[in-house]
């Protein structure tokens, strides 16, 4: 297979005729044996979508369970309904799910075309064609050119046109990282000219992301290793694990219990058949026979069985788990839909990339979060510096003093240096005096940093630089040397030129001494014009400081004090320093590293020895202070988040220092905290004790607040766990080594226990895998929803662990957002996401489950009751009609509309008050107690629905004097009462009213009376007489007035106890979203009493006019609290309110908070709470 260099993309020496055609039958080869470089992310195709789809649906259970109903209703001995009964809904039900599928597949297919047909240029037969990504073949050899996109392929660079080699790559597909990457040809392959490869690569590179070499029309040749599938990126993006709520899965257990109940019923009526056939029904055989094949009582009663398991299969709601996917669809798209949560720099909306889990954001107890580019912006900026002792960078007025925020002014002026970067922003003139002043070590200190590195420059015309660099840290510090006036132009492997105020200087680069996690510390050798050589290095303070020489103390005891000052403030810190070398050291120091590089033992341990020996004896320089950025918002979230009772951990890869001060800058760690905790063990034993030790301290603590209370005697009380007992605010530090240690099996719970009785918590230094397992810890023992958000590859891992994955689509690529579940730009949305969408998605979904189970047993435990009536012989009270459209048509539409519109409180409301999430923590709102109480209010309404009106037609007339009672009059009498009083009671639940929810629910009546009376018209019968027998029936019952009493009681009667228990509740036990929609409308009848009060008052007099203003009783409104609203601190003045310590006392129960927080005035919880 021929490679061509590339000389600005020409391809030389074309093979011959017969190497074409050799060459072409080898690619045809190829693209049988080997895979195609195809992606395909979607599931079916017109062909297999109807089978696989359907194959799919039926995995269900409930889907399973109606298929068999319907084979049951196709025997004529059992079935007492027709087939289209349970057909219709479950027709519905498969062609709803379908057009989902079909359409979140077309997509898929969408997506998959996108990047299939991309174009690329292939060498085939000696000539460049273009040619889709998808046909490209492994062997190929593509030529790429500047910001060209890599579509699906691992590829080996051959060659490139820039010099040695040279091409540079933006990985962000592939690792989430943006900053430049360069990769080198092999030496043998960079040249012009043709060479033959032959055999299989046997290393893959890595798939490229953005090709970017340096220059207009440069390019590079590639030679394909592994196509689509078997790409490193395809290989690594692992399953994503399928993900159910906890609602879910209550939800098929539930299911399962009805499903019993169900079988329960059926016995019971089977057994009633079976007796009464016996006693009674055998002295009816002439005129009332059994059917054919039935020879016995018993035979009788096992059909019975399956008729009334057909009769009252609506207790398992068969359009349940559509009307939940329905409601899923539509909170997803009010997420979806959300400007603010829209960020316009970016002009990213927030977007819920699954439907599956809404209900389960209102219900997170812990969350995770990555550092750079979640809580910050990931972009950093030069902030101050320490030169020689001398701190630069903070602002200061006229008289020498530090300005105060808003008291900046102009920032230093650049325009001397035509090659000044226009972003960059300094605000402390001293600096730029020093250097016109030509203060040596000030121009060392910037000489440094314009050399120290491995950024890559760009000039694409006359002065107009662009850099890329390996980190954001290292460009922000070239950044700043080139507005100082030493700006970095140029590189190639042996030289770096620097135009040092104006001046244009070539350095000749002798070493670099890269960094690495273990050095912490980057070097390079370089000889000036002069013929001088010299060390210069960079690094943390911790390793540098103790490799200085000791002429450095003073200035080192300096230097420290401005380190502390500046990390204090969560600035990220690098000492800088200098060594000047012999030229005769030098040349045995190079012979030595020279035999390091190419012994074929102990290579890398010979080079860090060689690397230790020249970086000793430094001169201290200088220290630089760096800021990355919180993002906007991001304390006040947290703070917001940590009202909530949502506890935050965060798992960054980035060193103690920094991680602590980012702590510190987003109000995570507090001065006010009783103790930061530091775990730094190396060994077992060493984690151990420190989390025993940080154990101990807070035990003793709590102790001493406890009034005498002791340790143990706090456990007696129902306490699960040591952390319930604990007192004080801590917070928890812990490195990478020492978290390897912490999550062996053997200390994985005692780890667990100290972090979560701590308000905070962060980890270091931590790789991908271990915040998967951190977050793994947490799912396993505490049984807590867990939510996990970043925005870079590393934090893939995590965010597919957590039940929850949140992707930041910030500075790292789209690897975190395309594995997420939810994606916005900035942190900031995650608290409406939670305290409202979340909420409220929770909030909607239990008060539709609620109902929709009422419904479904007030509907079809007549049915039940009926049967003692009706010899057990399975006859259905309702017509066939009314069964088949009760939850297709009559009840449908409102529920779906409470589900998705509903609210208990507006969204300002939710934000205010944190405290209004907890009961979704707590699952409140629907449980196994709450289930139970819906069933039993469904019997208790089905049992009046059917004995009130039995009792009335027993001995009611008609206006005529005939008897009023026949089976047809008494179904539409029940139908009737049933639909009114489900109607009524959803009004009742629906907490929030809508043009949708009134057109819904009263729609849904005119649209059951309408159907009625189509039903029992003329019309109908002439066309169907065997269908509808009854004319008029419906008619003539509604036209009675005893009929409609009998309606109006049956409703009475069921909704008041309703009302009247829900008013009691109000009254005496009201929840927080009860006391906060009363202060909602205390505030608003106070507003227009104040309105009123200021037009009535004097136009002339303006003296006095705000003391007055205020209205009689606004004063006792704030002595009682009701108008007091969320600030920054707490809304205490709900404490003494009987819903706080109902709340409180629930969480005592599940052991989620400490005992102290249960009692409103606890001198332990130091941030009060909502």
């Amino acid at each position: 297979m021929g490679c061509g260099a590339a000389g600005h993309g020409a391809v030389r020496g074309p093979p011959s005729p017969g190497g074409r055609a050799s060459s072409a039958s080898q690619r045809a080869r190829i693209q049988r044996e080997v895979p195609s470089n195809c992606i395909k992310t979607s599931k079916y195709n017109i062909v297999t979508f109807l089978p696989v789809n359907l194959f799919e649906q039926f995995q269900e259970v409930a889907n399973t369970y109606f298929l068999f109903l319907l084979i049951l209703q196709l025997i004529p001995q059992i079935s007492s309904l027709s087939w289209f009964t349970t057909i219709v809904p479950l027709v519905l039900v498969l062609t709803i799910t379908a057009v989902k599928d079909a359409t979140d597949d077309y997509f898929r297919h969408k997506s998959d075309n996108q990047v299939n047909n991309r174009q690329s240029q292939v060498l085939i037969s000696g000539v460049l064609r273009q040619e889709q990504w998808m046909n490209v073949r492994v062997g190929d050899i593509i030529k790429l050119e500047n910001n060209q996109f890599v579509a699906q392929a691992d590829l080996l660079l051959l060659s490139s046109s820039e010099p040695h080699g040279l091409c540079y790559i933006e990985t962000a597909e592939l690792d989430g990282e943006t900053n430049m990457k360069t990769r080198t040809s092999h030496v043998a392959l960079s040249f012009c000219g043709s060479k033959r490869i032959s055999g299989e690569p046997g290393v893959v590179l890595g798939a490229l992301g953005w090709s970017w070499p340096c220059g207009e029309g440069k390019s590079q040749l590639s030679h394909t290793v592994h196509p689509g599938p078997d790409t490193k990126l395809m290989q690594n993006s692992g399953r994503t694990k399928f993900k159910r709520t906890s609602i879910d899965r209550l939800m098929n257990t539930l299911v399962l219990w009805i499903f019993g109940f169900l079988v329960c019923m059926g016995v019971i009526l089977a057994i009633g058949n079976a007796i009464w056939e016996h006693e009674v029904g055998v002295c009816f055989q002439i005129y009332l026979p059994w059917d054919e094949g039935v020879h016995s009582a018993f035979f009788s009663g096992f059909l019975s069985f399956w008729s009334y398991i057909i009769i009252l299969n609506t207790v398992v709601p068969i359009s349940l788990y559509v009307s939940v996917e329905v409601i899923r669809l539509g909170h997803s798209y009010f997420i979806n839909w959300d400007k603010k949560m829209y960020c316009a720099k970016r002009q990213t909306p927030a977007e819920a990339r699954t439907t599956t889990l809404n209900e389960e954001l209102g219900q997170v107890e812990y969350i995770f979060s990555d550092k750079t580019g979640t809580l910050t912006q990931n972009i950093m900026v030069f902030s101050k510096c320490s030169v020689n002792g001398h701190s630069y960078g903070d602002v200061q007025d006229m008289l020498g003093h530090k300005a105060e925020l808003g008291e900046r002014p102009e920032p230093v002026d650049f325009s001397f240096n035509p090659l000044a970067d226009p972003r960059f922003q300094f605000w402390d003139p001293s600096l730029m005096e020093a250097v016109r002043l030509g203060d040596l070590h000030v121009h060392e200190f910037f000489r440094l940093l314009s050399l120290c590195h491995t950024v890559m420059s760009e000039e694409k015309s006359e002065g107009e630089l662009f850099y890329k660099a390996q980190s954001p840290d290292e460009g922000a510090l070239v950044t700043a040397a080139r507005n100082f006036g030493f700006v970095f132009r140029s590189r190639t492997p042996k030289t770096i030129t620097v135009q040092e105020l104006g001046q244009a200087i070539t350095y000749q680069l002798l070493a670099i001494l890269d960094f690495n996690n273990i050095r912490k510390r980057m070097s390079v050798i370089v000889r000036s014009p002069e013929g001088k050589i010299r060390l210069y290095c960079k690094g943390a303070d911790t390793i540098l400081l103790e490799r200085l020489h000791p002429l450095n103390q003073d200035l080192t005891s300096i230097t420290t004090d401005h380190l502390n000052e500046y990390a204090s403030e969560g600035l990220r810190t690098l000492v800088l320093a200098y060594r000047d070398l012999e030229e005769s050291y030098y040349k045995d120091w190079s012979e030595r590293l020279h035999r390091a590089g190419s012994a074929p033992e102990a290579r890398e341990d010979h080079l860090a020895w060689l690397y230790d020996e020249v970086e000793h004896d430094m001169m201290l320089l200088g220290a630089t202070a760096i800021e990355d950025k919180l993002q906007q918002g991001v304390p006040e979230t947290i703070a917001i988040l940590t009202l909530a009772n949502i506890k935050i951990w965060v798992l960054t890869g980035d060193k103690q220092e920094t991680a602590v001060n980012i702590g510190y800058s987003c109000k995570m760690l507090t001065d006010d905290m009783t103790e930061v905790f530091v775990v730094t063990g190396h060994t077992v034993l060493e984690v151990r004790e420190e989390l025993r030790k940080a154990r101990e301290k807070m035990m003793d603590a709590s102790r001493s607040v406890c009034n005498g209370f002791s340790y143990q005697e706090k456990l007696s009380s129902k306490l699960t766990s040591v952390l319930e007992a604990i007192a004080g605010e801590y917070a928890l530090v812990i490195n990478g080594h020492s978290l390897a240690h912490a999550l062996e099996a053997d200390m994985e719970v005692e780890f667990l226990e100290t972090a979560c009785a701590c308000k905070a918590v962060i980890c270091c230094r931590v790789t991908p895998l271990q915040k998967a397992q951190v977050v793994e810890l947490v799912k396993k023992y505490k049984k807590a929803v867990t939510l996990a958000i970043g925005d870079g590859a590393n934090d893939v891992s995590m965010i597919k662990t957590a039940h929850i994955g949140v992707g930041i689509s910030g500075q790292e690529g789209i690897q975190a957002v395309l594995a997420s579940d939810y994606s916005f730009s900035q942190f900031k949305f995650l608290q409406r996401l939670l305290l409202v969408h979340g909420r409220w998605s929770y909030l909607r979904m239990c008060k539709f489950l609620c109902y929709f189970f009422y419904k479904n047993f007030a509907f079809t435990m007549v049915h039940f009751w009926f049967g003692f009536f009706c010899g057990f012989s399975a006859q259905t009270v309702y017509d066939q009609y009314f069964i088949t459209l009760y939850n297709i048509v009559y009840t449908s539409l409102p529920v779906l509309a409470m589900g998705v519109f509903d609210q208990d409180v507006p969204e300002q409301r939710s934000m205010e008050y944190p405290k209004l999430y907890e009961p979704g923590q707590l699952n409140l709102l629907f449980n196994k107690r709450e289930f139970f109480i819906c069933i039993a209010q469904g019997i208790y309404t089905s049992i009046l629905m059917f004995f009130i009106p039995y009792g009335v037609f027993a001995d009611a007339t008609r206006d005529d004097g005939a008897q009023l009672a026949d089976y047809q009059s008494f179904a539409v009498t029940v139908a009737t009462s049933l639909v009114i009083v489900v109607s009524v009671q959803i009004g009742l639940d629906t907490g929030f009213w809508t043009a949708i929810n009134h057109f819904f629910i009263w729609g849904s009546l005119a649209a059951y009376f309408a159907i009625l009376f189509t039903m029992h018209s003329d019309g109908l019968f002439r066309m169907f007489p065997n269908q509808f027998r009854f004319v008029g029936n419906a008619q003539n019952t509604l036209a009675q007035p005893t009929v409609w009493l009998t309606i109006a009681l049956t409703a009475v009667v069921c909704i008041v106890p309703v009302v009247a228990f829900r008013f009691l509740k109000l009254d005496l036990k009201p929840e927080l979203s009860d006391t906060v929609r009363y202060t909602q409308l205390v505030r608003k009848k106070q507003k227009t009493q104040h309105r009123c009060m200021r037009h009535a008052g004097r136009a002339g007099s303006r003296r006095s006019g705000y003391a007055f203003s205020h209205q009689e009783g606004f004063g006792e409104l704030i002595m009682s609290g009701k108008n007091m609203r969320l600030s920054s601190l707490a809304l205490s003045s709900f404490a003494p309110r009987p819903s706080a310590s109902w709340i409180d006392t629930l969480r005592k129960k599940k052991g989620c908070e400490g005992s102290s927080a249960s009692s409103p005035g606890g001198t332990a919880d130091k941030t009060p709470r909502v």
